[in-house]
């Protein structure tokens, strides 16, 4: 019972911080801020990079713009108003949503206490995942949207959609309240990124000459670059949840990192042995689908439970993206809902698993069992996969009529979104 006690505190931290005990500690704050730092570099430039080596040279710069002006966009509206809606306590429906008490960061000074940091840092630590999620979702539709029309619907998904998830997650609501095992954020950034993204392939449609012409990626230097940066910026996303410094937050880490080598191995050998030839994109897309996985569990398992996660995440992801995509004929560009999606859903089944005592776990609340606990996981699983459906597909509706269509016409599509939408061009091009 001590040893759950150990595990399950922190949860509790992140999840409610106004229970945590109002003192400043200068070594958490650091740590926090590091951590946050960590999760900004896995955006910018990690994500973007990972992203844009992945396109056709001709769009480049619109993926790494789509990127970073979705990242600047969303944090300011969670500034505005997103945290206060995320992170208090909601008058009437809290158990979906916060109250506007924090709107514009009112009623916060520099004294404020999110545990044993200071609020702003606490905010700067959350606004980092704000941005990353719907950051992940350009890149399943790259290569083919206005850019106008990524922005409204980026910021119509962050308000219906990222608040008041989040707030049922970790700002005091329904999902909290059933202590479910997610630690940092399976439901909320991963399954959730991913089913948006399936929803927005199937409602763009495919690229021009998708499935005649091989849309390879442009530059694997460049994605393996932006890949290692994610893996480096994902030990803070997971272990900054742990809202301290101290040999559980470290544990976090380490499973954070051995989720993603396991995953990288599972990929590298799968593919070696059904292709002949291992590649560099198989063996980075395994190490981001281990990390996904291992999300939800890096709280709860022990080192070599996350290295099993990792490894039972990676085969799942890989499938999707093998064969069931191609079957579907779905034009997932970066295929994010094949490792978002499904290793959010994958990961977050295993978690209960490996928490289990027996298998260097931490074990469950009081009382309850390894079948409840699955049961619960499962439950929100599904009730996030269909509040991500409609949510998705009401803000992609929104955005259709306002931008007056989602899609570039042909033409501008055929010559590349770096030239017609932006006018720039990421390379010289020979005269």
């Amino acid at each position: 019972m001590k040893r759950t006690m150990l595990f399950a505190l922190p949860v509790v931290l992140c999840s409610f911080p106004a229970f945590a005990a109002p003192m400043l500690n200068s070594g958490d704050a650091a740590f926090m801020f590091v951590t946050a730092l960590l999760v900004l570099l896995m955006t910018l430039p990690g994500l973007a990079l990972f992203y844009g080596g992945m396109a056709q040279s001709k769009n480049v710069l619109s993926v790494l713009m789509q990127v970073f002006s979705v990242t600047a966009l969303v944090a300011i509206l969670f500034t505005l108003y997103g945290y206060s809606f995320t992170f208090t306590e909601g008058k009437t429906l809290n158990s979906v949503i916060g109250s506007g008490e924090k709107v514009f960061l009112k009623n916060i000074t520099v004294d404020s206490l999110v545990g044993t940091v200071p609020e702003y840092v606490y905010i700067f630590f959350m606004m980092t995942f704000a941005a990353i999620t719907p950051a992940l979702i350009t890149g399943s539709f790259a290569e083919r949207v206005k850019f106008s029309a990524v922005l409204v619907f980026m910021a119509i998904w962050a308000t219906i959609n990222y608040i008041p998830l989040a707030h049922m997650a970790w700002g005091g609501g329904w999902m909290a309240a059933w202590s479910v095992q997610d630690f940092a954020g399976g439901n909320v950034v991963h399954i959730n990124s991913g089913i948006a993204s399936l929803v927005a392939a199937l409602m763009i449609g495919r690229r021009q000459n998708f499935g005649s012409v091989a849309l390879t990626p442009h530059n694997m230097t460049m994605t393996m670059t932006g890949g290692a940066m994610l893996m480096l910026g994902w030990l803070g996303f997971c272990g900054g949840c742990a809202l301290a410094i101290n040999g559980y937050a470290m544990l976090v880490v380490l499973n954070t990192l051995l989720g993603a080598f396991g995953g990288a191995v599972a990929w590298m050998f799968i593919e070696w042995r059904r292709q002949k030839r291992p590649s560099l994109l198989g063996v980075v897309s395994g190490a981001v689908a281990g990390m996904v996985g291992i999300t939800p569990a890096c709280g709860y398992v022990g080192p070599v439970g996350a290295i099993c996660v990792g490894i039972l995440t990676t085969p799942c992801c890989m499938t999707f993206v093998t064969l069931i995509k191609h079957r579907l004929n779905l034009d997932d560009a970066f295929d994010v809902f094949a490792i978002h999606g499904i290793g959010g859903i994958v990961g977050g089944l295993l978690t209960p698993i490996f928490a289990l005592t027996t298998l260097g776990g931490s074990g469950f609340v009081a009382g309850r069992t390894l079948d409840e606990q699955f049961l619960i996981n499962g439950g929100v699983i599904v009730f996030s996969i269909l509040f991500s459906t409609i949510t998705s597909w009401i803000a992609l509706k929104l955005t259709e009529v306002l931008c007056k269509g989602l899609r570039v016409d042909n033409e501008d599509e055929y010559n590349g979104l770096d030239l017609t939408t932006h006018g720039e061009v990421g390379y010289k091009r020979n005269i």
